[in-house]
């Protein structure tokens, strides 16, 4: 059964006690009044308190719209209703309160225990009920709907409201305001605060600003952002810690790191959330030398100092470093480990993410959704189906497998491990997908051959009008590639720009490039990269060199081997390709000055690899390679196996 909250008087808390010390507790103490006590207990417990305060007049006084629309259970103060006591449960409840029946309160009270309609804190739509039904409403609980409205989304409902407001304060105004800004109604929200200034009653307040310079800093709006900064010198506000922080934080989120560092240095009184905000800029714009020298600076570092410096460190691909500053800090939550192991992950480290995990577990540190979602993505990065299973099991004992992330990671795993099956499986587990959740399965299909599987997710998307992006998108023309659906695809690619409003990016048109030349038409492949509006990156040239190779077109290898080499120098596949071509085109002496070029600039052909996993322990093998510790007792069992071959 659900915890409930049982009410009850100090002087009839002997059972509430026993009962908590059943349950390993002590009784709570008594709250502000003096004379009322909150116990969490089981609905059986809640039926014995219940039944002995059925003699006992229970006085609870709250505010009425606040309890509700606020999210928090406040006191109600001579708030007049209308007769309540033919409603619900939740709203005889309110009756009772107003009416001061002790025997009849707690018996309705334990009924809605019993029956789960206990009044729900938040429960916006029960607040507009009890709003409606006030005789006397104060600017306190015209604020409290205003801002109920504007956080639920009904800008129009909420201004509606306002405007019938009989008097207004600074905090109904910021409250609408907050609205129309967080709501991206840059227009509306900046009229209402011109209106708002020329209101001689109400006087601008430091939190009005606070709210929308991070509204500002959010979304992006630099030019908004210049003006209200301009307003606090006009005004005459001094820079508290509090408003400082928040211009720091506004100008770090805009780039601007220069503007907040000019802004952290006037500031004569600074706490660590000023010195974080201004570490945590310099590391979001790439300024990681400028975040560290600030860093040994800080007075009082706390774990949120550490941890957006290891990050910064990771981000640069400095892992050292972040190791070296890991084991300096004094004291380690989930959040730093986390830290450190998606650093691993993002620089393809995945072995030492792993490494990392396990030492993690044994020190008996709880790991968070993040922190799966970062080693998923590593068992998926080594393809080491056993390790993800192994993490999967965690997941379970752990309870987090119901975790949109980890469900994400989870699908994600299994595809690049090649476990489709178990992919589509935890897909349909999840009781509501989202964006991620969909590219994820549909890329996995595609992945690993199941082409009609992937199209079909994607045509349910587009049934059940499901958000998509250029992701989305590439996934169905990788499966479309797979499958040799050219028509198909076509389609597709077209649909993204006239339908979806999505520009293709240099992917789309590799994926388009390599379906066209599977297909033998190279013509119309190369016709395609002549009209990109984009440069060309390697991958569209790699892909028509692909099939250049494939259907022995020499002509149009030239053209792509020759922008690829000057795209990437040192790879050695435009050289190597070019040079089949010219053997089987019977041009011995192309092929030769090739490979003397190829030579004569140092260009390596990159060497097969393989890996295997002995004993939880990752073994990678190079062609050529003889640097294996147990190189020749490998040597010695291949001997054997050749020869009981030979013997066959």
């Amino acid at each position: 059964m659900l915890p409930c909250m049982v009410v009850c008087r100090k002087s009839h808390c002997e059972d509430g006690e026993r009962a908590g010390e059943r349950e390993g507790r002590s009784c709570p103490s008594p709250v502000a009044g003096g004379d009322l006590i909150l116990h969490t207990k089981k609905t059986h417990s809640c039926r014995r308190t219940y039944g002995s305060l059925s003699l006992v007049r229970i006085r609870v006084i709250a505010r009425t719209v606040s309890s509700l629309a606020r999210r928090k259970v406040k006191r109600l103060r001579d708030s007049r209703l209308p007769d309540l006591s033919t409603r619900g449960p939740e709203l005889r409840l309110l009756a009772g309160m107003q009416a001061g029946h002790g025997d009849w309160f707690a018996d309705d009270a334990l009924e809605m225990v019993q029956e789960g309609t206990v009044i729900k804190i938040g429960n916006f739509d029960k607040a507009v009920t009890v709003f409606e039904g006030m005789v006397e409403k104060d600017v306190i609980s015209w604020s409290s709907m205003v801002d109920g409205y504007c956080k639920k989304g009904r800008l129009s409902e909420a201004r509606e409201l306002f405007g019938r407001m009989p008097e207004r304060n600074v905090i109904t105004w910021t409250a609408m305001i907050n609205g129309y800004m967080k709501m991206e109604c840059f227009k509306d929200g900046f009229e209402l605060f011109l209106q708002m200034r020329r209101e001689d009653s109400v006087k601008l307040v430091p939190n009005t600003l606070t709210l929308i310079f991070d509204v500002c800093g959010r979304l992006g709006r630099y030019k908004e952002a210049c003006q209200f900064h301009a307003l606090v010198f006009r005004v005459g506000f001094d820079f508290d810690v509090f408003l400082g922080n928040s211009v720091i934080t506004m100008y770090c989120r805009l780039g601007c790191t220069d503007a907040a560092s000019t802004i952290f240095h006037i500031m004569e009184k600074k706490d660590v959330v000023s010195w974080n905000s201004l570490v945590f800029g310099y590391v979001q714009a790439g300024q990681v030398e400028e975040a560290y020298e600030l860093f040994k600076e800080v007075p009082e570092k706390d774990v949120v100092s550490w941890t957006t410096m290891i990050t910064g460190f990771s981000n640069q691909g400095l892992t050292g470093k972040s190791i070296e500053l890991f084991k300096m800090m004094p004291e380690k939550d989930d959040v730093a480990w986390t830290a450190l192991i998606s650093g691993f992950v993002s620089n393809g480290e995945y072995e030492e993410a792993l490494f990392w995990f396990i030492l993690m577990l044994e020190k008996a540190v709880r790991p968070n959704p993040v922190t799966f979602s970062s080693v998923l993505s590593s068992a998926a990065g080594l393809a080491t189906l056993n390790q993800g299973l192994q993490i999967h099991a965690h997941v379970l004992k752990l309870c987090m497998e119901f975790d949109l992330s980890v469900q994400n990671s989870l699908v994600s795993m299994y595809s690049k491990c090649g476990s489709v099956n178990d992919a589509y499986r935890i897909f349909k587990s999840i009781s509501t997908p989202n964006l991620v959740s969909y590219n994820s399965m549909i890329t996995g299909f595609a992945q690993n051959g199941f082409g009609k599987e992937a199209i079909l997710l994607f045509k349910k998307m587009q049934d059940e009008v499901l958000e998509v992006n250029e992701v989305t998108f590439l996934g169905v023309l990788s499966a479309c590639t797979h499958v040799g659906l050219v028509e198909e695809g076509w389609n597709y690619f077209k649909s993204m720009r006239l339908t979806y409003k999505i520009e293709p990016g240099p992917d789309h048109y590799a994926c388009m490039v390599d379906l066209l030349g599977r297909a033998g038409l190279l013509d119309q492949a190369i016709n395609l990269i002549s009209s990109m509006p984009i440069e060309p990156h390697s991958g569209v040239w790699g892909a028509l060199l692909a099939a250049s190779r494939t259907h022995l077109r020499l002509d149009l290898a030239e053209v792509a081997s020759q922008h690829l080499s000057e795209l990437e120098p040192n790879n050695a596949t435009p050289y190597v390709v070019l040079s089949d071509l010219y053997s089987v085109s019977g041009k011995k002496k192309d092929e030769e000055q090739l490979r003397i070029a190829m030579k004569s600039k140092g260009i390596k052909k990159s060497p097969g690899c393989s890996w295997i996993t002995v004993k939880s322990k990752v073994n990678l093998f190079l062609s050529g390679d003889i640097s294996h510790v147990s190189f020749e007792d490998i040597r010695s069992i291949l001997w054997i196996i050749v020869d009981e071959m030979k013997q066959d």
